[in-house]
């Protein structure tokens, strides 16, 4: 899987791959970014070799990328928190193979419409709506 999240609303976009590799990666993060082009300013990723198109993924969104530390994963807290809430879903070790794009899209939907605390109870499509709105 693909998993970016907009770090003040963690806000989830989802991609499932059929097998690891920069090409794949970098096509699905276009694919889910591009939509938002002037909204995304900057992308934290880590050092896995999956990423090694990230320049291309940066100029396909006029996006700055940035490194976390190599096992520092806390450096993507966000991301991090939001991969632990698909595992609800998709337990660790689950063959993704048998689960459709639109499975994942229905789980990323669930996500991104759970209230959260951190969020006044609010969901993160709600405080990811304003954002956009206030972007405009």
């Amino acid at each position: 899987l693909v998993t970016l999240v907009e770090r003040r609303s963690g806000y989830l976009l989802a991609a499932r791959l059929p097998r690891v590799s920069a090409d794949l990666t970098q096509a699905a993060m276009i694919r889910l970014l591009k939509p938002r082009r002037g909204a995304v300013k900057t992308i934290t990723l880590d050092n896995g070799s999956e990423f090694a198109s990230h320049v291309a993924v940066g100029q396909a969104v006029s996006a700055d990328i940035y490194f976390c530390d190599p096992y520092c994963s806390g450096q993507r807290g966000s991301n991090e928190n939001t991969n632990g809430l698909i595992r609800q879903y998709f337990p660790k070790g689950t063959d993704l193979s048998r689960w459709s794009a639109e499975d994942l899209e229905a789980v990323a939907l669930a996500i991104n419409n759970r209230p959260r605390k951190v969020l006044g109870w609010r969901t993160p499509a709600e405080v990811f709506a304003e954002q956009l709105r206030s972007l405009q």
